[in-house]
């Protein structure tokens, strides 16, 4: 257990017995601000690789960030000429030109406390929620959502109008994962700890949730939860159990998600451009 994580389990107990905003002082504070500085510099993350197949959530890091919201009080804070309130400011991002990432300007959010690795790129408008990791070489899209504790792989390229879910309640939920070198196409939604698995091509306006069936062709298994790797899939319809009642007509129909082979034009389609990211 690190000195860091220390200080937050011992900080989150007082919470529990009463702390509060109007209580925190300097040394609370000092402890809440060193929890950030290690979140952006990617030194602690909200979930972790358990196995190559398995990834688990971090509780005592989705406390630090919790603890961020409840033991802060919410103040007018400046964006260019907007006033806004919140507990927490947006992250400083000197440090990201030193490692060669891009940020567009109107509209590039990134809020105090989510990392993003070196050759990325956010184009806005964007935003990056508090406790995201968003690794190196990844493309995050005009009017993209990377959510609070959401974790994206090396070299992902996330479609324009991609919506990344967050979750910070309960501290035990996996966090969204989208693995490395995947290819969200525009429109793509994906909630609710989502294991998106490693080199995976997602076509237009795929809806990926724990709820939704993943159909997949290559090992003749339906799954949920998540994608396996290097699949390429896509929505399609399947008949619904509801049609049987007497008020459709015709049938009724429930999204689900077809998986299979990643066909070589689909790699084509979906290839990084290499002079984006010299």
């Amino acid at each position: 257990m690190t000195t860091l994580e220390t200080d937050v389990g011992e900080l989150w107990d007082r919470y529990e017995s009463g702390l509060t905003a109007g209580d925190a002082g300097l040394d609370e504070l000092a402890t809440l601000d060193a929890f950030l500085e290690a979140l952006e510099a990617g030194e602690v993350r909200a979930a972790e690789r358990e196995s190559p197949a398995e990834w688990r959530a971090v509780p005592w890091v989705k406390r630090g960030i919790l603890l961020n919201f409840a033991l802060r009080e919410t103040r007018p804070r400046r964006y260019g000429d907007v006033t806004y309130h919140d507990v927490l400011p947006l992250r400083e991002t000197r440090d990201l030109a030193a490692r060669g990432t891009r940020n567009t300007p109107d509209g590039t959010v990134i809020r105090r406390g989510a990392y993003v690795g070196g050759d990325a790129i956010m184009m806005s408008p964007s935003f990056v929620n508090v406790g995201a990791y968003v690794d190196d070489g990844t493309l995050v899209d005009s009017c993209d959502t990377v959510g609070s504790c959401a974790q994206i792989g090396r070299d992902v390229k996330l479609g324009a109008n991609t919506l990344i879910g967050g979750v910070l309640e309960p501290v035990e939920d996996a966090p969204v994962i989208v693995e490395d070198g995947v290819s969200l196409g525009a429109g793509c939604r994906v909630t609710s700890g989502f294991v998106v698995g490693e080199g995976g091509v997602v076509g237009e306006n795929t809806l990926l949730t724990p709820r939704i069936p993943v159909y997949d062709l290559v090992e003749e298994e339906v799954v949920y939860g998540h994608l396996p790797p290097e699949r390429r899939a896509f929505t399609r319809f399947v008949e619904s159990s509801v049609g049987d009642h007497d008020l459709f007509d015709g049938g009724a129909y429930k999204p689900a998600v077809v998986a299979t082979h990643i066909e070589d034009r689909t790699l084509e389609a979906s290839e990084r451009e290499g002079a984006l990211r010299e």
